[in-house]
């Protein structure tokens, strides 16, 4: 009732492998980038009609396919519900982790825009995963990472102090000493982020060793770039005014 049948069948047709052949060979694509608009249209309640075709996409051959799907599955999932998410998108979503560096970035421009709508516990599971984020099918592509460490400021807010520093806090290091210097900046960023929500949450136990293993791994590193990474952590610091002065002394 919502839509013309016919044209509903016209649309889930696209991925047959048969038209990709003789009608449009980035059909599929089309089919893919259409889709949170039609399920939009169609309402959650009849997600039903476009799981199958949704399924087939996230696992066609074309990686573009895959892509395209990535940079949508927040908008998907805020469309379905947190049921239906857990339910049905989060397999396509861990699949996609997995998957080439083309694909997986789709995802990651938009991590903390899905694990928000997912419940504490699950999005707890993806805290052993998160570093697998630092490591990319070519290492020169330093965006990657750039975009991990901008996500991570986000998803700072939704696990607690803990689990900041058991999980995130490694990684925020990996990054302080990348080799590409904008990534350095914005993994500085995240350092004093982390600061941020120790003293917040009064743990400050947490944030005093962070510290102190900030000030033994970068300030007496024997090379320069450790010892300038640790003043330009210090610069960000007194910008954001987020821990004492003293707390560096």
């Amino acid at each position: 009732d919502i839509i013309p049948q016919p044209l509903l069948d016209q649309y889930l047709s696209m991925t047959d492998p048969a038209r990709a052949q003789t009608v449009d060979t980035e059909i599929a694509k089309h089919c893919a980038y259409s889709l949170p608009g039609v399920a939009l249209t169609l309402g959650r309640q009849n997600w039903h009609c476009l799981k199958d075709t949704y399924e087939t996409l996230a696992s066609d051959v074309q990686w573009k396919v895959r892509r395209t799907l990535a940079f949508s599955i927040h908008e998907l999932a805020v469309i379905l519900g947190d049921q239906l998410t857990a339910a049905d998108l989060v397999p396509i979503f861990n699949g996609f982790l997995k998957d080439l560096d083309e694909v997986r970035i789709g995802v990651l421009k938009h991590l903390y825009d899905f694990l928000k709508l997912l419940h504490a516990d699950k999005r707890r599971e993806y805290l052993y995963q998160l570093q697998e984020f630092v490591v990319t099918d070519n290492s020169r592509n330093w965006r990657f990472r750039y975009e991990l460490a901008e996500q991570l400021i986000l998803i700072l807010e939704l696990y607690n102090p803990n689990d900041v520093y058991d999980y995130l806090r490694h990684i925020a290091l990996t990054l302080c000493s990348d080799k590409v210097s904008e990534v350095r900046w914005i993994s500085f960023k995240l350092v004093v982020a982390i600061l941020q929500k120790f003293y917040a949450n009064n743990a400050n136990a947490l944030g005093l060793n962070f510290i102190n293993e900030l000030v033994v791994r970068f300030r007496h590193c024997s090379k320069w770039v450790g010892r300038q990474a640790f003043a330009f952590i210090c610069q960000v610091r007194m910008v954001s005014l987020c821990v004492s002065v003293c707390m560096f002394n």
